[in-house]
């Protein structure tokens, strides 16, 4: 099932071309808010997802070029991050673990617009990746029970500053500096999370190309890794990394647009700098 949350984050189902409206599913929750509601869908899937199957039968359906798509997790309770997760030419031995957590308030939409902050940055990038939303609490994995714990997948980029000080904290947590979405996947439609094609394209000229084959760690050990040092929660998003052979300046007035084999439309976000840089 591909979940969507659009216009002023309503639930739906993507089928095709159209979105399908599930929101009498979830008339009875009791949610707060949109990530809230999504937290609570997540945990008790397994009667939701009955739920939302019946709310879709003779659902409306609406056009999905007529409705605004909004990101599934709006803000993650965890929004954690792999760093140098793929073997390339340049890095062709894996080297330790590591990752950090991104500000769960830089999460944006597809359709949204990335603005580029007037800090000292060297250059900036955007990061084509596979993340992961967890399905229940998380702690201290082993390999062979950690994708037990994934709920489903979603697309993302990881926009990053680069040359500034401060480590990951001040290159990744800016303002609009996480897109995602625009469906979450459940898990049972991604059989095979490592052997996903990924693509890139800034202004419609392909960039990246890589399989998600090629992390130096596949999501289970990472997994394993991750929950060594943190307890993940339902709702929280984990971003598996890129390949950064293609990486390249992104500048003011730039789209780029990310698409993962299988997972619906793609990712499309538009570049905004005030101080109109060139690289």
């Amino acid at each position: 099932m591909k979940l969507v949350l659009y216009n002023n984050f309503q639930l739906g189902v993507l089928q095709g071309d159209a979105v399908v409206d599930a929101g009498d599913s979830v008339a009875d929750l009791g949610h707060h808010n949109a990530q809230e509601m999504m937290q609570m869908i997540i945990r008790d899937w397994d009667t939701m997802q009955s739920k939302i199957e019946g709310a879709i039968i003779g659902g409306n359906r609406t056009a999905l070029d007529s409705v605004t798509l909004q990101p599934p997790l709006p803000r993650p309770g965890q929004l954690m991050c792999a760093a140098v997760n793929y073997l390339e030419p340049r890095q062709p031995d894996r080297g330790p673990f590591n990752g950090f957590l991104k500000a769960n308030t830089s999460v944006i939409p597809t359709g949204g617009k990335v603005e580029l902050p007037a800090a000292e940055a060297t250059v900036f990038h955007f990061e084509p990746e596979l993340a992961l939303v967890i399905g229940r609490r998380a702690s201290r994995l082993s390999q062979a029970e950690a994708l037990d714990y994934v709920f489903g997948y979603t697309q993302f980029m990881d926009v990053s500053a680069r040359g500034l000080p401060g480590g990951f904290f001040l290159g990744k947590s800016w303002h609009t500096f996480a897109p995602m979405g625009p469906a979450l996947v459940t898990a049972d439609e991604v059989s095979t999370p490592n052997d996903l094609s990924v693509k890139l394209w800034v202004n419609d000229t392909l960039k990246h190309d890589f399989s998600t084959g090629e992390m130096a760690r596949h999501i289970p050990e990472l997994l394993e890794e991750i929950t060594k040092v943190i307890t993940l929660e339902p709702g929280d998003v984990v971003a598996t990394g890129t390949h950064h052979e293609a990486l390249s300046p992104i500048e003011d007035g730039f789209k780029v647009r990310l698409g993962i084999e299988g997972f619906g439309p793609p990712l499309e976000v538009s570049v905004h700098d005030s101080l109109k840089r060139r690289w």
